[in-house]
């Protein structure tokens, strides 16, 4: 008998929210939901500049988890809107760590996919003391590869017809270096050019981040205030490589040797290549590797959304 998937658990509204003031003239956005007290973890956002939705809330069962989420520096309802100003990795990681001090938390549970694991592996790798279990989606490591594969060849010649649209903005001159072509455009004082090239960035990443055509992931995406913090802040990001030395994540694997963790990961992931998953799977194995057939990018396709559930339930009691 096939066993039956895993899906979210029903809508959750916070116990908590408010803002905190984490300095460099940013107020971050966070919220608590679950039950007081219980196992405590922290989820993270993708992007850069995604922000939170109620439905990351529906990833831990709430008699069992105090999830604390929070939209990162410059997007969603954090403020300064889409300021790149002292807006990098290790403000983030660092911005982490006041969260769980304003929790009480001594050790929580890191849940973050796509830039998510990104962070979520920065954080983990900076303060392992401060991790009980590592629960990363969509493995995105920032070398040059993946930035290359997503930005000027490689998932191109999967999607001929989306990347001719994503390079329109951009004359034919400057198609070589997509992302600095991009980020002159998205820092521009034009506020229309910039929000231009903000619509073809997001639109670029909202069509190919599920296996199949699905609106209901890739209509935020268009809509022209999260674009605009998305596509500035993630193109910050990523032009600076994420302040990350080339392949820092991995290299640097061997300091979760001794926390326990779930990999998850699809099998045709068009923005994050398998392999690096692949990589981090090697680098760290102790934790459970999940690489799902049919399925891409976003945390919502059944085999991921199956096996990300399957993660938090596994660790609510431990």
């Amino acid at each position: 008998m096939t066993e039956v998937l895993r899906t979210l658990y029903p809508e959750i509204e916070p116990y908590a929210s408010g803002h905190l003031d984490v300095g460099d003239g940013h107020v971050i956005y966070w919220e608590r939901c679950g039950t007081p007290g219980t196992k405590p973890a922290v989820f993270l956002h993708g992007g850069p500049g995604g922000g939170i939705s109620p439905v990351h809330r529906r990833l831990f069962d709430p008699a069992l988890y105090d999830v604390t989420l929070f939209d990162q520096r410059g997007c969603g309802k954090s403020t300064p809107h889409a300021d790149l100003n002292a807006n990098t990795t290790w403000h983030l990681v660092a911005d982490i760590e006041r969260l769980r001090d304003m929790a009480g938390a001594e050790k929580w549970q890191i849940f973050g996919g796509s830039w998510g694991s990104t962070l979520a592996l920065a954080y983990a790798e900076k303060h392992p003391e401060r991790v009980s279990e590592l629960i990363v989606r969509g493995i995105y490591t920032l070398t040059k590869a993946e930035l290359d594969w997503y930005y000027q060849f490689g998932a191109s010649e999967m999607f001929p017809d989306k990347w001719e649209r994503f390079i329109a903005p951009i004359p034919p001159e400057e198609r070589h270096e997509m992302m600095q072509a991009y980020h002159r455009r998205l820092t521009s004082d034009d506020k229309a050019i910039a929000l231009k090239a903000a619509h073809a960035w997001s639109i670029w990443e909202g069509e190919t981040i599920t296996l199949l055509p699905e609106p209901s992931t890739s209509g935020k995406f268009e809509e022209a205030a999260f674009a605009y913090a998305f596509a500035r802040i993630e193109n910050h990001f990523f032009v600076n490589a994420g302040w990350l030395e080339e392949g820092q994540l991995i290299r640097e694997a061997h300091k979760l040797k001794d926390i326990a963790g779930v990999i998850v990961h699809g099998r045709y992931d068009m923005p994050c290549p398998a392999r690096f998953a692949w990589a981090l799977h090697k680098a760290w194995p102790k934790a459970e590797f999940h690489l799902i057939e049919g399925a891409g990018h976003a945390f919502s396709e059944p085999g991921i959304l199956d096996q990300l559930i399957r993660a938090t339930d596994k660790f609510a009691g431990k």
